[in-house]
């Protein structure tokens, strides 16, 4: 866990705990004995502190948080550097994160090479950094440059902690860095303590950066808490403000804001793991993609592999949507490069990568084909029917259908086993997450290539078992159907989606119908008035698209209550003999987030989903679920499935005929269990 080396008069400490050099308690421990020893040992002048492998260290280890203490806290060990008699200096390459840079601040001097990244990120975690950051990051870099990072959790690169001064000196690479470190511990004078600096800050700082940031940190306790201990860092001595400091992180340790956003990392990670697969599995190479569809969900997809530099074959069926479809992929790239986040060599060298064509046996070299057609199952199964003709023995045949069964499209080919869906999320460049859908018969090495590419094109892979819908969509469905009942029943567009808001979600129901187009999946003949999307489609009032849905939208697309919209809710609760009611914000909840949870919990019941966990992932990556409440299924638990339950039985006869409790909800919440299979 900790190496020790001698270098004539400088000692060498080296952080080795694979991957990424956690500081769990016998790091600690081996780090504190060694820099103890340096005290004694009179052939010591200067001491090294550097992390083995591809970083320095990447924080503390998050499964320690939630058990009993282990002796020595990094708080303790940090200050014994920053005590040391002999200078220390850190020796920084790949990353040092969270509780790894507060050991490199705890040293007296630090260097690094070009590429690493400094960053405390314990606010995206809901807690603040623990062991100091919040007081010595600022007495380096000013408070202000230490509520950007410290807020925000991103990272900086090393050449802007050396203009901070929160570098002394740059490497010339990962490769020198122990020599050139070594050779800079000589020169060193002696102890250089942060405790002894005075926080340079301009007293309004912290009321101008809370307002400045009031929408990012909005009803989040972690931030708020962050200013709060960098605050105290301008005006009390270290000691008393690492008092400070660790009382704010137990008390957010503690709250439910944080163990959300823990599970949600642990969640991310359970994801990847793909449950009754063989362990001699290995995924299939992919060298080639093919695209079927050059529409928005084809282009985006396509912009996934070509900017993670694999070959794609995009296929059309008109010259004129094949040049449109390639012409919004450049389009989208120079928007980016237009951002500085693209250079236009790297934009040129993304479309070089991109070959499209009217001929479909373009896909026969293809290792991994993708259809992307609009949701008709008879046009999906020809695809598949004429793709099964064309693809070489062992391609991967995909669907991106968004509720279609994968074993029904399957079943078009003499290869089921090779078929798989791919769900993405629109926009399929820009979405994170990935439904990869597991057919009946869908080989094992095929739902691991799976699972592999869509980590190597940088989405969140989630498995999802066939059903309508599958995971997300599928839960989506009786929030959507309860919402328009509660229209009907006497609660606004504007109420609702207020309350799905209010609650830390980017839309509500109705917004995000506007947002996609109601027209989806609308039958298309408007003297067929059925429902309330009927008549708003009949009117043209298609969403944002045609500036009239739920909502009026002006030129910037800003939506105003529609007084059109409140007459044609009127009509329909004449026709069904519905009387207008006051409907509470606590109705709207269980009716649309509890209905959630039950549809939830009859996916896992079914096996749709490997854990609850995954149906978080899911919500958080795909549909804007707020973080700092888990996902459905960790909330549910947070509220008590008893309350649910028994919420939803009171309400029961307003979710229609068909509506039963999930009997794992029952019985979860009967035994006081949390939710999962």
């Amino acid at each position: 866990m900790i190496k020790t080396r001698l270098h004539g008069d400088i000692l060498e400490i080296v952080l080795d705990n694979p991957p990424v050099n956690a500081l769990a308690g016998t790091v600690r421990s081996g780090l504190a004995t060694a820099i103890a020893n340096a005290q004694a040992d009179d052939r010591v002048n200067a001491i090294v502190i550097r992390g083995s492998g591809r970083l320095f260290s990447a924080g503390a280890d998050i499964t320690e948080f939630d058990k009993p203490p282990i002796e020595p806290n990094l708080p303790e060990v940090i200050d014994a550097i920053e005590a040391s008699s002999k200078p220390v200096l850190a020796a920084i390459h790949g990353s040092a994160l969270g509780g790894g840079l507060e050991v490199a601040l705890g040293c007296h001097y630090r260097i690094a090479t070009p590429g690493a990244k400094l960053g405390l990120p314990e606010v995206l975690l809901g807690i603040l950094p623990g062991a100091g950051g919040t007081q010595r990051l600022p007495r380096l870099v000013g408070a202000e440059a230490a509520l950007d990072m410290i807020v925000s959790g991103n990272p900086i690169l090393a050449g802007k902690a050396l203009d901070t001064g929160l570098v002394d000196q740059l490497a010339a690479a990962d490769s020198t860095l122990a020599d050139e470190a070594i050779a800079y511990a000589r020169t060193l004078d002696g102890p250089r303590r942060t405790a002894d600096r005075r926080v340079a800050t301009d007293p309004d700082v912290f009321e101008r950066f809370a307002a400045g940031n009031a929408r990012k940190i909005k009803d989040l306790e972690a931030p708020i808490a962050c200013i709060e201990a960098v605050r105290a860092s301008t005006i009390l001595p270290l000691d008393q403000g690492q008092e400070k400091e660790r009382a704010l992180f137990a008390r957010l340790l503690a709250g439910d804001q944080s163990k959300a956003l823990r599970h949600v990392f642990f969640a991310e990670r359970a994801a990847a793991k793909i449950e009754r697969m063989p362990r001699d599995t290995r995924p299939r190479p992919i060298a080639r993609v093919g695209v079927i569809g050059a529409g928005t969900m084809g282009g985006g997809i396509a912009m996934n592999f070509l900017s993670a530099g694999i070959p794609v074959t995009i296929v059309e069926t008109a010259q004129e949507a094949l040049d449109r479809g390639t012409g919004v992929v450049r389009k989208n790239y120079e928007a980016t490069a237009a951002k500085g986040r693209l250079t236009p060599d790297q934009v040129e060298r993304a479309m070089s990568l991109l070959t499209p064509t009217l001929d479909f046996s373009a896909l026969a070299d293809c290792d991994l084909v993708i259809e992307a057609v609009y949701e008709n199952m008879d046009l999906k199964k020809e695809i598949f029917a004429r793709l099964d003709g064309v693809a070489k023995p062992g391609t991967i045949l995909a669907s991106n259908t968004s509720f279609l069964s994968v074993d029904e499209i399957a079943a078009a080919t003499t290869r089921p086993q090779d078929v798989l869906g791919l769900h993405f999320f629109s926009p399929a460049n820009v979405m994170k997450l990935l439904e990869v859908v597991r057919g009946s018969r869908t080989a094992p090495d095929v739902l691991a290539t799976g699972m592999d590419i869509a980590r190597r094109i940088g989405k969140v892979p989630v498995v999802s078992g066939v059903c309508y819908g599958f995971i997300g969509n599928r839960m989506l469905i009786p929030r959507q159907v309860n919402a328009e009942a509660l229209l009907l029943e006497g609660a606004t567009p504007e109420q609702i989606d207020r309350v799905h808001t209010g609650f830390g979600m980017p839309m509500g129901p109705f917004q995000m119908a506007d947002l996609a187009g109601i027209d989806i999946g609308w039958h298309r003949d408007p003297e067929r008035i059925e429902s309330l999307q009927d008549a708003l489609c009949a009117q043209g009032r298609w969403g944002q698209k045609t500036k009239a849905g739920y909502y009026d939208y002006d030129d910037k697309r800003r939506p105003t209550p529609s007084s059109a919209v409140t007459g044609i809710i009127e009509n329909f609760r004449t026709r069904a003999g519905i009387a207008p009611r006051d409907i509470s914000d606590e109705e709207i909840i269980v009716r649309t987030l509890y209905t959630m949870v039950n549809e939830g919990a009859k996916i896992l019941e079914e096996n749709i989903a490997q854990r609850a966990s995954d149906i978080d992932v899911v919500w958080n990556h795909g549909y804007g679920w707020p973080r700092h409440r888990g996902g459905p299924m960790f909330w549910a638990d947070q509220v008590g499935l008893g309350k649910i339950v028994d919420d939803l039985v009171r309400h029961c006869a307003r979710l229609g005929p068909d509506f039963t409790v999930s009997p794992l909800l029952a019985r979860c919440a009967d035994q006081g269990a949390p939710l999962d299979k």
